[in-house]
C-alpha cells in the first residue's frame, strides 16, 4: 500500500505546479492532481498562504475566483523590474479608473453602456483597459449588431488585492453620479450640479 504523503510533500508539489504553470490553477485541478479531497486541498492552501505572507518571503501564494496563483509582493515591484525590465509599470489615470470601476459594477458590460453613464465616449479608455489585461471581453450582447460585453480579469483581482468581485464595496447612486460629472468635466462641460469651471482630464 503506498504510503500517505504528508502535508509538507504536498505543500511542495503544488509549489512546483503553480511554479511551472505561471498562470492561477483551479483548485479543482490541483485537487484532482494531487488525488485529494478539494475541501482537503483548499485547507491546505489557505494554510500556505498564510506562510507565504511571512516576511522573509518574497512571493504571495493568492486565491482567484476559486483557482491559485504565486505572484511577486507589490513591495518588491521596484527591485524586480530592475533586472526583468517587466511587467512595465500601468498608469491608471482617473479616467482610467473610472471607467475601471463602472465595468467592475455593473458587468458584464458594453462600451455604450459605460459611455451611458460616463456621458463621454470611452473608447480610449476600454482600449487600455484591455491592453493593461485589467477587462476582458466576456461575451456578447443578443442585441442588434451583437456589442461586445466587458469585464474584468483576473489580473483586476490581484491588482485590487481581492479574492472576487463580489468582495468590492458596493457602489452607491452618488459615486455613479460623481463618475458622470467627471466626465463632463473631461469633457470639458460644466456639470450642471456644480458652479465650477470645468477641467480636462489627460489620459
Amino acid at each position: 500500500m503506498e504510503e500517505k504523503r504528508t502535508e509538507s510533500e504536498i505543500r511542495a508539489a503544488v509549489e512546483a505546479i503553480l511554479f511551472a504553470a505561471g498562470d492561477s490553477v483551479e483548485n479543482e485541478r490541483l485537487a484532482e492532481a494531487l488525488e485529494l479531497d478539494k475541501q482537503e486541498m483548499n485547507d491546505i492552501l489557505k494554510r500556505m498562504a498564510l506562510r507565504y505572507e511571512e516576511a522573509d518571503r518574497g512571493i504571495r501564494l493568492v486565491e482567484l475566483s476559486g483557482a491559485w496563483q504565486l505572484c511577486t509582493k507589490t513591495e518588491h515591484y521596484e527591485e524586480l523590474i530592475r533586472v526583468v525590465k517587466q511587467p512595465k509599470k500601468t498608469l491608471l489615470t482617473d479616467v482610467l479608473l473610472e471607467t475601471l470601476s463602472i465595468v467592475a459594477y455593473k458587468q458584464p458590460v458594453t462600451r455604450l453602456e459605460v459611455e451611458k453613464i460616463r456621458g463621454v465616449k470611452s473608447d480610449h479608455a476600454v482600449n487600455k483597459l484591455v491592453e493593461y489585461g485589467l477587462i476582458e471581453e466576456v461575451g456578447r450582447m443578443d442585441a442588434p449588431g451583437r456589442p461586445i460585453l466587458f469585464g474584468t480579469t483576473e489580473e483586476f483581482l490581484r491588482r485590487f488585492g481581492v479574492n472576487s468581485v463580489g468582495e468590492l464595496p458596493q457602489a452607491t447612486p452618488e459615486q455613479m453620479e460623481d463618475f458622470k460629472e467627471e466626465a463632463e468635466e473631461e469633457a470639458g462641460l460644466e456639470p450642471e450640479t456644480s458652479a465650477e469651471q470645468p477641467q480636462s482630464g489627460a489620459l
